[in-house]
């Protein structure tokens, strides 16, 4: 059992239980319990009644490095190393070999590195700064990270979220090898086809309750969802055919260099017409972030031109850019998303203040916001005690609602969304990617980011791969691209030289 001290229940008389040398799916809505259950397995939080027996004793876990001492360890879904030390420094961090008792051994370092990196089939180069290596490489340095200090126990948070195909393969090929080898690994997903094709139980929660625990071979994907949202959810979408307008985002030979002076986005043109739907996918690092900053006019720092509805972009401020009715969903809702120690309506509303709508001549309609706060609070089905609740008590998916119902509710002419649904549950993606089609067939321009390879393929019109900055590929015929092919574009290993279907002559 564990209650927060704003009274919420995030776990009630939850039971979880593993078995030696088996994958375990723990999945549910955002807000179910799960994080929650991790954390007082990992020692981050302490319930407030129930009972921990490990290996068969009873025992109490104070804190993580308590939980770390005791065989469990935690990959989290934001990695946790230092990007400007190698593998090898990262690994052994906080736990380093010494010379005379004073010096750290980075040889002897190097060489425990790569001792384990070999025990576990993993081929990582222990000299490389992390920085450099790719994100599915990065994850291994985490894995790694908690296996050197002796995990017997992984906790792995949502380890597909940002790979391609090819690496997810390749990490489930590692995982079954730690599975051969003794392992137990607690495996936090919402990707259910994945759940199948790796887990062998799987624990279902549901509004801090445990609605039981399966044999994967014996429950299909449908009655996880089904248990999961206490519905049944739709997983494939039927959209009307594209009815193209105007046009509505222009970008010609655009240039963009990072902090360091790299070319992060290497002369990239493409056109976004009203009433249809732009998918870029790429591993994450290829510039789709800087890309986003400067058409939403978080950066000025850029070569070539953007054109918004006939508007160069360089000579517009942010509101300005708003004012053009773009809505943008940011990446990350916590750092850019959200103000976590404000309310809902104030979340709800920083964009639109000063509208005539919510604005009288001298003080706020603050009767007009309160109702209008009520009506998307039911609208986006945001789950809260009330619109005067901090955002930041709430579950990443309902954050994440609160984000979406601000963007949405401008009436907005063109959407800007990066990453719309990651880290939130089924139920919560299917409705925020239900209002994106809807808004796509009302004739809104849709430029759409995501790692999540289903969520491209179902929403796109058009599909666009990013590759060190530039276009590898763009693809008009989405339904018949597969996920293999995809990948192969996404890292890098097939490029199309001509590129038709960017531009709209």
């Amino acid at each position: 059992m564990k209650i927060y001290a704003n009274g919420v229940v995030a776990n009630e008389d939850v039971s979880f239980e593993l078995e030696k040398g088996e994958i375990h799916a723990l999945l549910g809505e955002n807000g179910a319990g799960k994080s929650t259950l991790m954390k007082i397995l990992f020692g981050i939080e302490a319930p407030e009644q129930g009972d921990i027996f490990l290996h068969g004793e009873k025992t109490t876990i104070k804190s993580s490095q308590d939980a770390i001492s005791k065989g469990i360890g935690m990959v989290h879904q934001h990695f946790m190393l230092v990007p400007s030390l190698t593998v090898a420094e990262n690994i052994i961090l906080g736990i380093e070999p010494k010379k005379n008792g004073v010096f750290i051994n980075m040889n002897e370092a190097i060489r425990l590195s790569e001792e384990t990196a070999k025990k576990y089939n993993f081929d990582i180069d222990a000299t490389s700064k992390v920085e450099e290596l790719p994100v599915g490489i990065k994850q291994q340095v985490e894995i790694l990270k908690a296996l050197y200090r002796g995990a017997e126990i992984l906790i792995l948070d949502e380890p597909t979220a940002v790979l391609t195909p090819q690496e997810t393969d390749e990490l489930f090929v590692q995982l079954k090898k730690l599975r051969e080898l003794g392992h137990t690994i607690i495996f936090i997903s919402h990707k259910l086809d994945e759940i199948k094709a790796i887990c062998d139980r799987a624990t279902i929660m549901r509004n801090g309750k445990s609605k039981g625990t399966y044999h994967v071979k014996d429950i299909t994907t449908d009655e996880m969802s089904r248990l999961m949202v206490g519905r049944d959810v739709v997983l494939s979408f039927d959209k009307k055919p594209v009815n193209l307008g105007e046009l509505a985002l222009s970008v010609r030979n655009l240039t963009i260099k990072g902090s360091t002076g790299k070319v992060r986005v290497d002369d990239l043109s493409f056109d976004l017409k009203a009433g249809e739907i732009l998918g870029i996918a790429g591993v994450e690092g290829n510039g789709q972030g800087h890309l986003i900053e400067v058409l939403t006019g978080l950066n000025k720092h850029y070569s070539g031109d953007i054109y918004l509805f006939d508007s160069d972009v360089r000579n517009l401020g942010i509101k300005d850019i708003r004012n053009l009715k773009l809505a943008h969903i940011p990446e990350d809702r916590m750092t850019f998303g959200c103000a976590k120690n404000m309310s809902i309506l104030d979340n709800m509303f920083s964009n639109q203040y000063d509208s005539d709508e919510f604005s009288g001549k001298v003080v706020l309609k603050t009767k007009v916001i309160e109702k209008r706060a009520e009506d998307l609070i039911k609208e986006y089905l945001v789950k809260c005690k009330s619109y005067k609740q901090n955002v930041g008590m709430l579950s990443g998916g309902n954050i994440q609602k609160v984000v979406v119902a601000r963007e949405f509710s401008t009436n907005p002419k063109i959407i800007i969304a990066n990453q719309p649904t990651r880290g939130i549950d089924v139920g919560a993606a299917e409705f925020i990617r239900r209002r994106i089609i809807q808004f796509r067939d009302e004739g809104c321009a849709i430029l759409l980011v995501s790692a999540d390879l289903n969520e491209v393929f179902e929403l796109s019109d058009r599909l666009a791969v990013i590759y060190k900055g530039k276009f590898s590929g763009i693809f008009t015929d989405v339904k018949n691209l597969t996920e293999e092919e995809l990948g192969k574009y996404m890292l890098g290993l097939k490029k199309d030289e001509v590129l038709e279907g960017i531009i709209y002559e």
